[in-house]
């Protein structure tokens, strides 16, 4: 068979959307992180750890202000309906985001597998640690602090989970069914940071039956 006549696509599973964060926004998003890490009242105002399923140090929801001040709503509505648009070719036009927020997470903390609510999802990176620490088994793949996508089972030209390693700036969408989970890191002090978001959109879009 001549190799140039052959096409590989993916008809099955969610589709992934991978965007790069403006520097203006990830700047903002930290400064104001920063901000309520150092201030009581704002700190205890915007706690979301009991509300969040992971074992790490802080969860903090950022406010409808910031989202929308930051510039971070409009980031996310643009990339989501280039996303939208790309892959069903459909218009969207409703984008409201239910909550956004920051999850701090150090040394030996981890995300457990999970899934959000609304129609659409994400998860990216604000800061990363210079090192995530090695193996205990050096021959073993390193997926310290990494993120980790699920979907299905695995099977014969299938595969269950998408790894990704952090990266100041990433950013990835997704339905918000999608499980997902972060593994813990070890042998540093510094901040893993990472922001993630819920969303509704046009239900004639979302929902496939209507």
């Amino acid at each position: 068979m001549d190799e140039d006549n052959l096409n590989i696509i993916t008809p099955f599973g969610p589709s992934i959307a991978k965007v790069e964060i403006p520097e203006k926004i990830l700047k903002i998003l930290n400064d104001h992180v920063d901000k309520v890490i150092n201030d009581e009242k704002l700190h205890k105002e915007f706690d979301a750890g009991k509300t969040l399923v992971g074992n790490v140090a802080q969860e903090i929801f950022l406010s409808p202000e910031i989202i929308k001040k930051s510039g971070w709503l409009s980031f996310l509505a643009n990339a989501t309906k280039a996303w939208i648009k790309n892959t069903l070719g459909k218009e969207m036009t409703k984008f409201n985001v239910n909550s956004s927020w920051v999850v701090r997470q150090f040394s030996n903390q981890y995300n457990p597998v999970h899934w959000h609510n609304g129609h659409i999802s994400g998860a990216g990176f604000l800061k990363v640690p210079s090192t995530f620490g090695e193996t205990f088994q050096k021959d073993k793949k390193n997926l310290n602090g990494q993120l980790v996508l699920i979907n299905g089972q695995r099977a014969f030209m299938s595969d269950s989970k998408f790894e990704i390693k952090p990266k100041v700036g990433d950013f990835y969408i997704f339905p918000h069914y999608l499980m997902h989970a972060v593994y813990p890191f070890k042998d540093t002090d510094e901040e893993r940071r990472s922001v993630s978001f819920n969303a509704v959109i046009d239900e004639k879009i979302f929902d496939v039956f209507y």
